[in-house]
Parts: structure tokens; C-alpha cells; sequence
């Protein structure tokens, strides 16, 4: 026990431990339970057994249970012997013991020996089989170490035990694995629906209903995500109970019928995928899950056997579209999703399509009523054409996204992907094109498009899936071990299908929003656009770009690949000790005819961000980061493609209180009725550089997001910030354009890189309510 005490690591990151680990041989037959004692949280774990019958387990000592532990052994060697047979005390549980050893990281490897890495930088994507009580425990450990835990879509949950994977080296495993006494059991990743697909691929349904039967399903009232697509085979175990047959539409349902027809059931596919996200954890685990949404389908492609749509139409089309769910269930809130694109046209410019998803979200579209609902539209980025010729595959940021993705209304997602092993047989040595945390090779970018008149697009990525080539790079394919798993359209044969791309990507991010809307139905769609984004984090490769920028410039084109990061469920809807949320809706009207057109107003914020947290911090680095979410009405007219001032009907900027700024010397610089001259601005000193993207990188778009990094202390007096509006064309038209109110959403975080720091309550005790106060004054700069 001693020897396991002094072997602890230390590590600054981690807090110091305080349970020793020993590995026990047990005699062969032994229950590898038997020196478990709840009560003193002494417990054992990882048990395996050799060729021999004979068993080796884990043991967790707690330092307070020490003496417990070696109370057993000493009342074995110098206790009472019982009056019958003679024997010592736990006579049984001691001679089962056959050895002390110090416990390794091998103790608790239970997968195949030869597949335990042996290089300890090697990284890769780890089970940590966990008690349920640690699961908080692991994923603080795995913020402190700079490693990434998958969501809890990859986790698997069982009664006894929680499988997290995540992606770390194995030195980095060791250091979690002693430091934190939190994990039972280490193996290598292995959930894929290579194993669904292919190993029980005749007992599919099984799998399917046994799930089907672990869900509590939603209520017809239940948010909804209206699907855009070839339609939905509905007979399936896993949608059938969330979609009803009057919620299947069509736009020639006389001609179209509503059903998928769709060689590989893209349409039935994609409503597997916002229904339950990548289905491979859930299959794999016994919990049981509660949906608090629902799917409706609009077939809006015709069947094969039909002329297409004509690409000119598709804005029509898509209004159309929106407004047979709105007919038919008026009061439900839903999300829209479609992963239809106007293949190889870019989306660099508005576009009539792309207008009319933009016209559909404000709420102007023909038919919608002056309080008709705003509308939150899921779309995603467009996908690379499969090579299977490596040397004709095209850099990704030569391919932009496609039409209509460009619409600054809409929540445009791209893919990233985490999958990078793959696992059919004969294939093993192939190479994955992309590493875990890095742009999915199906996805395209907006690189390409001009900096200040296109909007930044994706705003966020999800996991796309991934391809990979032979070891001569001769040759490439997208595996089924690199793709997602969802519903498949052919009930009969095949329920369980690989679905990959950006179709899965904004499949995925529309769930994610119908989740936040059945959290908090008072939100708006602009808030929960504005929540998304907020909540989106770059992995580590995309933050090694950001180090290695040479300027803003570079840092663009990152967002153009990248948006925002990958966005977390828990997230967007919680705030963490140490990463604490705020957040207003509000109305303001941009302009005022009074005599001549004029701005007319501005909101001002006081940060709830007490100056005493901040001088204790001193010059510990935090993050500051703003997004402002909301609506433009478009007006695709003859400029609009090269000024976005055309285009919008206003737009809406965030200004914050700079270092050594005065209030008053604030509001003077945002606001031109607080000067003397309106003309003429007071001199200050320019903003510092501590702004990721800074406000040169603000122009196209209705949705905007920046993040201030440096020392606590330097956000000492800058506790203000400004909501302003800029010219769009509502100013130049008639009094009912001019003097409109429009909504916005402003969410504003403070995250202290140090994960020890409690934000949380100090700032939570100065605000009773998440809406802030809002201070309005007049003609802002």
C-alpha cells in the first residue's frame, strides 16, 4: 500500500490524489468482487482472467479507508481463530490472495493485449469505462488536460458503468487514470456501425426495436423539425412513433406520394438523424432515453420518373414548403432542415433561393402576417463530389459552399469529423484523409468568397463522416467505419444504414436546436441560432490554425472552414462555474422618419461582471466572447451583390467600453446624440488587438460572433457594451419601412481558462434573471 501511495504522479493541472491503486492476483475461482467494500468506497475493477483460470482485479483504496483495508489483513494474521474450525478471520478472502503488485495501466487494459499502444505519445480514442458517479470527474479531468471527451450522443450508459471516449495519448490516459480514481476500465474505442451493419447485420430489427422500446416518445405537441427532403418511409420502429401520417406533406402529393424514393433513403435517413443523432451509441447501451421532439417530412424532390425541380423555382418551392406543416399544425414550434443544394453553383452571392429562405426566417414572406413567427432554418454547407482518384480530388477551399447556404438568415452547417479508424476487413492499413478534429472531407468552405460582402459560412460544423486511401494513395472510399448510423428507408431488408456528409451535419445541428427549443419554448429563433454558435468550440487542429495565423486575414479564411466550432447540447443550455452565460432578447427599431431619416436608437448593457472578481484574477487569462443573433428582411435587388447594405433591411453592430475609456467618452464615440457636434467624435485612443477577429471582419451577415482573450484585469472598467444599428435599406423607403421595430439576441460569456476559478457566483449572485437591463439612447455613430 505504501509503495502504490509514493507512486502517485503529480500534476499541477490535476488536483492531488487521494485513493491508492494496487493490483490483487486472486487464486483462480475467486469472485473478483470479494474485496469490494461499498461502505468505505474501497472497490475493485478491471478483472480479467488468464489462460489458468486465475484472476487479477484492481483495487481503489481511499486514503480515509486505509486502515480498513489493512485491517483485514492484520486480523487475518494476529486475530482470533474461530473456536470450530480453528481459522483466522476473512480466512476465505485473504487466501484468495495470491499477490500484491503496484498497479499499472496494463492492470486496467481489458481489451486485447497487442492492441494496447506502447508508445506514450501515441494518441487515439480511448473507452474510459467509468462508475456513473465519476462521469463529471473524467470530463473536469479532461478540461484540465487539454483532451477531448466525446458528447454524451457517444456515450454509452449502462446500470453499473459509464463508457466516455476520448481522445488523448496514452500518457495522458495514465495521468487521468491515477490522478482521478475515476476509471474502472480502459479499452480501445470500438463502438461503429461496421458492427451493426455488418457483424449483426441479420438481427437489425432486433436491435432497432429493442431501442425503439427503450424510448419514451414525444407528445404530438412536441417541438418539430420540418424535414425538406425525398420524403420519409415512415413505417420504421425508430420514426414512426415521432412522425404522424398527417405530418407527411408533399408538394405533388397526388403525383409525388409522400414516401422516400430515394435509392439510399436520404430523406428517411436524415429523419433517423435528427430523431436520435448517430444512432451506433444508442444501439450499444441500456439506458433509457427520453425524445421531447418530433419530425415532419415535405417531399420537395420529385421522383425519378418526374421532371426536377427547376433550380430558378426552388425559393418558391421552399416557401411553399414551409407553409404546408404551418397549415396543418399552426401552433407547434418546429425547425426547418433541408440538405438540398444547387450543386456546383457557389453561394457567394444572394440568390433567389437564397433570398427566399432569408425572407421565410424574417417572417416577410408572401402570406406571412406582420406577427407572423420568425423561423429558425437549418441548412447545410454542400458536399465535395467522392473521388476515388486522390489525385483529382480538389483542395476543399477551391469548392465553395453551394446556393442557397449563403442565406444570412439561415444556421449553415458544415462537417468536421472525429472517425478515424477503419475497421472492415482486408482494410485495416488504409489511412484516414483526416485527422480527429479536423475538416470532414466531405464538406466544402466559403474560403473562396469575397471577405466583406459574403457572410462567414458554416457557422458551425458536426461530425460529417470521413474517407480515407490505400497506403499508395492510389485509391479512395468512404467507409462505413467512417460514417454515422441511421434509419434506412428499406424496413425490410436493411433498417440500419451509414449516412455521412453534411446531410448528417445539419441533420444533427437541427436536432440540437429542436432540443433547445423543447428546453426553453420562449426562446426565439434568433436566440437559439445566437445559443448554437455560442456553445460551439473549436477542436484542438482548428485551434492550432488560429496559432499559427500570421494576421486576421488568416484567421478569416479559419471561420470560413470551420464557422464557430462544433457546438455542445450542454453547453448552449447551462452555464459552468467557470463559464458563465448571459443573454437578452430584445426589440429595437433601427431608423425614424422625423423631418429627414435618421438612426434612432441604441442599447447599452452593463456587464454584471463585478470589478472584484476581475482584480482578484489578476492576469489569469479569460475569454470574453459576444454574439449578437438576428434577422435581416433581404432585398436581392440590383447592388445588393456587391454592397450588403443593399441587401439587408438593417443591421445591427456590439461595441465594447474600451481600456481606460471613460462612459461618457463611450457612449460619444457610438452614439452621435451624445455629442455636441454629431459630426465630429471624440479622440481615442484605438481599440486594443485582443479581439480574435476584430470589427473589420463584421460586414455581410446577421449573425456575429467575436471572443476577447487576455488578462482578467484588462477588462477592469469595461463593463459596458453598446448594441447599435447601421444602414440596410429600410432607411430609404416609406414610413412603414423606416420606423419598423426588429428583434435581436445577445449572448455574452466570460470564461476563465483556469478551470478552478468559480465565475459562476459572484456574477450569479448580482442577477436574478438571464435578461439584462437594457439603457437606451438615440442616433448611434
Amino acid at each position: 500500500m505504501r509503495l502504490a501511495e509514493e507512486s502517485r504522479p503529480r500534476d499541477d493541472r490535476l488536483p492531488t490524489p487521494t485513493t491508492s491503486i494496487i493490483e490483487v492476483q486472486l487464486r483462480r475461482g475467486t469472485d473478483p468482487e470479494k474485496l469490494d467494500r461499498k461502505s468505505d468506497n474501497i472497490r475493485s475493477s478491471a478483472a480479467k482472467v488468464d489462460d489458468r483460470d486465475e484472476r487479477t482485479i484492481a483495487v481503489f483504496v481511499p486514503d480515509e479507508s486505509k486502515a480498513v483495508f489493512a485491517k483485514i489483513l492484520d486480523d487475518y494474521v494476529n486475530g482470533p481463530v474461530t473456536a470450530e474450525a480453528g481459522n483466522p478471520p476473512n480466512k476465505s478472502l485473504v487466501e484468495a490472495i495470491e499477490a500484491f503488485r503496484t498497479a499499472r495501466l496494463e492492470t486496467f487494459w481489458t481489451d486485447n493485449p497487442a492492441s494496447l499502444p506502447a508508445d506514450p505519445h501515441h494518441q487515439m480514442w480511448w473507452a474510459l469505462w467509468c462508475w456513473p458517479c465519476a462521469e463529471e470527474t473524467v470530463e473536469d479531468a479532461c478540461a484540465r488536460l487539454g483532451v477531448r471527451a466525446a458528447n454524451k450522443d457517444r456515450r454509452l450508459y449502462f446500470p453499473d458503468v459509464t463508457v466516455i471516449p476520448v481522445l488523448a495519448t496514452r500518457a495522458t490516459i495514465e495521468l487521468m487514470l491515477f490522478m482521478t480514481a475515476a476509471i474502472a476500465e480502459l479499452r480501445r474505442a470500438t463502438d461503429n456501425p461496421v458492427f451493426f451493419l455488418d457483424d449483426v447485420r441479420a438481427e437489425q430489427h432486433e436491435w432497432s426495436d429493442e431501442l425503439a422500446g427503450r424510448i419514451v416518445w414525444p407528445g404530438t405537441d412536441a417541438p418539430a423539425v420540418c424535414l425538406f427532403d425525398s420524403g420519409v418511409n415512415r413505417g420504421h420502429a425508430l420514426i414512426e412513433p415521432a412522425l404522424s401520417e398527417s405530418d407527411l406533406h408533399s408538394l405533388n402529393e397526388t403525383d409525388w406520394g409522400t414516401s422516400d424514393h430515394h435509392p439510399q433513403g436520404h430523406g428517411t435517413a436524415m429523419a433517423g438523424m435528427i430523431l436520435h443523432g448517430d444512432l451506433t451509441a444508442a444501439l450499444g447501451d441500456m439506458s433509457e432515453r427520453t425524445l421531447r421532439h418530433r419530425v415532419e417530412s415535405v417531399k420537395i424532390l420529385p421522383p425519378d420518373r418526374f421532371d426536377e425541380n427547376d433550380p430558378a423555382s426552388y425559393g418558391a418551392l421552399t416557401q411553399q414548403a414551409i407553409s404546408l406543416p404551418e397549415i396543418a399544425a399552426p401552433d407547434r414550434p418546429r425547425v426547418f432542415c433541408m440538405a438540398v443544394s444547387n450543386l456546383e453553383v457557389s453561394g457567394s452571392t444572394p440568390s433567389s433561393w437564397s433570398a427566399a429562405i432569408d425572407q421565410a426566417a424574417s417572417a416577410s414572406m408572401t402570406g406571412d402576417e406582420q406577427d407572423a413567427p420568425r423561423r429558425l432554418i437549418v441548412v447545410a454547407a454542400g458536399n465535395m463530389a467522392a473521388e476515388t482518384d486522390p489525385t483529382s480530388m480538389q483542395p476543399q477551399d477551391d469548392c465553395p459552399i453551394e446556393d442557397p447556404a449563403q442565406a444570412w438568415n439561415a444556421l449553415t452547417v458544415g462537417g468536421y469529423t472525429d472517425l478515424t479508424e477503419v475497421r472492415e476487413r482486408d482494410y485495416e492499413d488504409w489511412i484516414p484523409i483526416a485527422n480527429a478534429g479536423e475538416l470532414s472531407p466531405h464538406s466544402r468552405t466559403s474560403v473562396a468568397w469575397p471577405q466583406g460582402r459574403a457572410p462567414f459560412k458554416p457557422e458551425i460544423v458536426m461530425e460529417a463522416g470521413n474517407r480515407a486511401t490505400n497506403p499508395a494513395k492510389s485509391e479512395a472510399l468512404t467507409f462505413d467505419s467512417l460514417s454515422l448510423l441511421s434509419t434506412g428507408s428499406d424496413m425490410t431488408r436493411m433498417p440500419l444504414v451509414p449516412f455521412q456528409a453534411t446531410s448528417a451535419a445539419s441533420a444533427q445541428a437541427a436536432r440540437l436546436a429542436a432540443q433547445i427549443v423543447a428546453d426553453h419554448p420562449d426562446y426565439w429563433p434568433e436566440t437559439i441560432r445566437g445559443l448554437i454558435v455560442h456553445s460551439a468550440e473549436w477542436t484542438e487542429p482548428m485551434l492550432e490554425m488560429f496559432r499559427e495565423a500570421s494576421g486576421k486575414k488568416q484567421k478569416y479564411e479559419i471561420i470560413r472552414r470551420f464557422g464557430y466550432g462544433v457546438p455542445d447540447y450542454d453547453r448552449a443550455t447551462a452555464s459552468a462555474k467557470n463559464h458563465l452565460a448571459m443573454f437578452a432578447q430584445a426589440t429595437i427599431q433601427p431608423f425614424k422618419l422625423q423631418g429627414q431619416r435618421k438612426f434612432n436608437e441604441c442599447h447599452y448593457y452593463k456587464l454584471p461582471i463585478p470589478a472584484e472578481v476581475l482584480e482578484q484574477l489578476e492576469n489569469k487569462p479569460v475569454d470574453l466572447k459576444v454574439t449578437l443573433s438576428y434577422f435581416i428582411e433581404p432585398n436581392p435587388g440590383l447592388s445588393a451583390n456587391i454592397e450588403p447594405q443593399r441587401y439587408q433591411s438593417h443591421g445591427l453592430r456590439f461595441d465594447l467600453q474600451r481600456k481606460g475609456e471613460s462612459l461618457d467618452t463611450f457612449k460619444q464615440r457610438v452614439n452621435a446624440a451624445e455629442r455636441e457636434d454629431s459630426r465630429r467624435g471624440p479622440r481615442v485612443e484605438p481599440d486594443d488587438n485582443r479581439w480574435l477577429l476584430g470589427p473589420n471582419s463584421v460586414s455581410a451577415g446577421s449573425l456575429h460572433c467575436d471572443v476577447w482573450s487576455g488578462p482578467a484585469i484588462e477588462l477592469l472598467g469595461r463593463d459596458m457594451l453598446c448594441i447599435k444599428p447601421i444602414n440596410g435599406w429600410w432607411r430609404d423607403r416609406a414610413r412603414e419601412y423606416v420606423n419598423r421595430q426588429t428583434r435581436y439576441s445577445l449572448i455574452v460569456s466570460l470564461k476563465a481558462l483556469d478551470v478552478d476559478v468559480d465565475l459562476y457566483t459572484p456574477i450569479r449572485a448580482l442577477i436574478d434573471v438571464p435578461v439584462v437591463e437594457i439603457e437606451t439612447d438615440l442616433t448611434p455613430a
